[in-house]
């Protein structure tokens, strides 16, 4: 399949190189990608001239609950977004596997180095329990890269991801500990423990499931159950390819092939590099999907191009959504 640009000039890629590929993309996408395509003639907006990042047409992501968004045949791979069983779950169908791996697996060796370097842990019930996980398909990698014999998934067997985690605490072994939030908040209140060394990672995940708690009152309560100083976060959509963590206070930074922009939520279409709003995603290594969503979620991105999570958009379904027809 046709590229706008060479993959691998993703993976180590300059910041002044960024709008050129952005712009690259954005006129492949709009002439390859039937919903994008519609979707920018629908909104009245133009790709004609592109000179900075805020001319960007974005694609509000609830498209991806009602229309297949993919470029070429269809493709074989579906990753699904989680939900309760009243929710309509958005799909997003992935033409290339391997591009998905590429953009994990740079994005991990950037914040955290080689996977051979940590026992990885998943504790991910909520999306183990259910087919279509884009999350469980990178923890998985992730798992078999790390070599390690004691890396794997743990659903629901608090004992046994008691003792294991003892045994590499007393080996002292390196681990990467990631969990949806009331699966940590579960198992640490139940092995409540003091870890030296271990990375706790939380990727969200507490709806339908128990009171919510702020990201803050949630890091507290996980870092006095767990003896560790910082808890660090993911932040992933289903429908993009790639991921922003943070080390600790809740503040997320992107890979290189990735940035993110603030929108107005009254006007999503007026876009700014920092602020508050309403977050719109660019994500380069989104080639064969759209790499240009404006999500739901409500935020505050910095100077830096660093953003934090504030909450989600009231009535999130963005006017005009209902409007496109394929």
């Amino acid at each position: 399949m046709n590229t706008p640009f060479d993959i691998q000039q993703l993976w180590n890629l300059p910041t002044n190189e960024f709008m050129d590929l952005a712009k690259q993309l954005c006129v492949f996408q709009a002439s390859n990608n039937p919903v994008y395509k519609q979707w920018i003639k629908l909104s009245n907006q133009s790709i004609s001239e592109l000179e900075t990042l805020d001319a960007i047409p974005f694609l509000p992501i609830s498209f991806f609950k009602n229309q297949d968004v993919f470029i070429g045949e269809k493709p074989n791979t579906l990753f699904e977004s989680s939900g309760t069983n009243q929710d309509v779950v958005s799909k997003h169908w992935v033409a290339d596997t391997n591009l998905y791996e590429a953009s994990f697996f740079n994005c991990f060796e950037l914040f955290y180095g080689k996977p051979s370097k940590y026992c990885i842990i998943g504790l991910l019930p909520s999306y183990l329990e259910r087919h279509h996980s884009s999350l469980v398909y990178m923890v998985d990698k992730l798992i078999q890269a790390s070599g390690h014999p004691q890396s794997g998934f743990y659903l629901n067997e608090f004992e046994k991801l008691n003792e294991v985690l003892k045994q590499l605490e007393a080996n002292k072994v390196n681990t990467w500990f990631m969990g949806v939030s009331f699966g940590l908040i579960d198992f640490s209140t139940a092995f409540p423990q003091q870890l030296k060394y271990a990375t706790v990672i939380e990727t969200g995940g507490m709806k339908g499931r128990k009171e919510e708690l702020t990201k803050e009152a949630l890091h507290t309560l996980l870092k006095n159950n767990l003896g560790v100083n910082t808890i660090h976060s993911e932040y992933g959509m289903t429908e993009l390819l790639s991921q922003a963590y943070s080390l600790g206070n809740g503040i997320f930074k992107c890979p290189p092939w990735m940035k993110v922009l603030v929108g107005e939520e009254q006007d999503p279409t007026a876009l700014k590099s920092k602020g508050r709003g309403v977050l719109h995603f660019i994500d380069l290594a989104n080639i064969y999907s759209c790499a240009f969503i404006a999500s739901q979620d409500m935020g505050e991105v910095y100077e830096d191009g660093s953003f934090q999570i504030l909450g989600r958009v009231d009535h999130s379904d963005r006017r005009g959504c209902s409007l496109l027809v394929i």
